[in-house]
């Protein structure tokens, strides 16, 4: 009932609040805010690419990597009860702004950084930097846009974003050919100034109905906090997208190596694939979503199916079937590991409009410090195994693999236990 009534509230002040710009403004607002989640997911995998040149040059072990890789995702998931508070308190596009000028200073450091040290802060520092690009970009559109439109249009945004994990495939190979990757960090710095001045000057702002004061948007949080509604649907969600996001961004070149025996090119082909993959799974769901409501299909079964379909995904790859081709698998990986973001538009219906900011930076927490968690604890796990030839064994991996897997089990079965969802 409650779910009910914040949808409906919801719907009905979103309608009446419909920016009166032109639809060109709308469409501006979609590219601006869905380019800023692209350079946020270049930053995420950008790693992936630089690896080894990391561990020839600084001498990093698996763990080292895992570590480093993830304090973007720490700072990340740090920012997100604060940048939720600024969100609905200042509007996507002047705190998505600010916040970008983190990520060029963080840029500079990672760029200039003679060890671990100082790769880690300039991680940490892009982390926190980009943090609100996906909660601006949907507090964006849902300020911009009817509800209804929300699965579809968040698709549209992660698959834009999702063309940053076929850029650090083999786009980012080819470019680490010609240059290294300090160059290539600064060159993150300039593009992500100039996306800050994008978002800045090239998007119209929002009259806001009133501020609440801070100890009212506290009260806000702990409500979304403290919802049964809202952590029924965390724990696949964030399984889905943190295993995800810490295997794509760093550990799945080395699972082909190991366990499929891929070469490093065929590796960066088989990551761009992800990519693609990713890209038309956000656009295909969304627009599924929209279309299976209408038949009686809801929201929160269609996603269910689809992070289900992602564990389905793992244990065909860790199967290693002959007669199944790799290219499908991995496409197959790409599209059902995006099916969380589906979760972010049910967040739209279940909380009012003016929590909107939080709930969704809320969940992209759990996300975040979730895929920090899984990217240092696979490279802590398989630490814990001789390399030999500079493989690790494949029955290392194929245990990370099964523990992941277990977890997501439980977690599928806690959400499939909401009675009235």
């Amino acid at each position: 009932m409650q779910g009910m009534t914040a949808s409906t509230t919801n719907s009905a002040t979103n309608a009446a609040s419909q920016p009166r710009h032109g639809a060109g403004a709308r469409w501006r607002v979609l590219a601006f805010f869905s380019l800023g989640f692209l350079v946020s997911y270049v930053f995420r995998g950008v790693n992936l690419g630089f690896a080894p040149y990391l561990t020839r040059e600084l001498g990093l072990t698996a763990g080292d990597l895992g570590l480093l890789t993830s304090f973007y995702f720490l700072g990340f998931a740090c920012a997100q009860l604060p940048a939720g508070i600024l969100l609905d308190r200042f509007g996507p596009r002047r705190t998505e702004a600010v916040l970008l000028m983190l990520a060029v200073a963080g840029s500079l450091v990672f760029a200039r950084a003679p060890g671990m040290l100082g790769l880690a802060a300039g991680r940490a520092m892009i982390g926190v930097g980009v943090s609100v690009c996906l909660g601006a970009a949907i507090q964006a559109l849902s300020m911009w846009f009817p509800l209804s439109r929300m699965p579809l249009l968040n698709g549209l945004v992660m698959a834009i974003g999702g063309l940053g994990a076929v850029v650090v495939g083999a786009p980012l190979s080819w470019l680490l050919s010609l240059t290294d990757w300090r160059t290539i960090s600064a060159g993150m710095a300039a593009i992500s100034f100039g996306m800050a001045v994008l978002l800045w000057f090239g998007v119209p702002d929002v009259k806001r109905a009133g501020k609440e004061s801070f100890a009212e948007q506290m009260r806000g949080t702990r409500q979304i906090l403290s919802s049964e509604r809202f952590w029924r649907v965390v724990p696949l969600t964030l399984l889905n997208q943190g295993i995800f996001l810490a295997v794509q961004t760093l550990w799945v070149t080395a699972f082909m190596r190991d366990v499929q025996g891929l070469a490093a090119g065929e590796s960066a082909r088989l990551v761009s694939v992800i990519g693609f993959a990713m890209m038309a799974g956000c656009v295909g769901a969304g627009w599924a979503a929209r279309h299976l409501e209408h038949r009686g299909i809801s929201l929160y079964a269609f996603a269910g199916f689809g992070m289900i379909g992602f564990i389905v995904i793992q244990l065909l790859l860790m199967a290693r079937l002959p007669f199944v081709p790799l290219g499908l698998l991995w496409g197959a990986y790409g599209v059902f590991g995006s099916s969380g973001i589906l979760t972010y538009a049910l967040l739209a219906r279940r909380f009012p409009d003016a929590l909107i900011g939080r709930a969704t930076t809320a969940m992209t927490l759990t996300v975040f410090l979730a895929t920090f968690v899984f990217q240092v604890g696979i490279g802590f796990v398989l630490d814990f195994f001789p390399l030999a030839g500079g493989h690790y064994p494949v029955a290392a991996h194929l245990i990370v693999w099964a523990g992941l897997v277990v977890i997501q089990v439980l977690a599928a079965i806690w959400y499939l236990l909401e009675k009235h969802p």
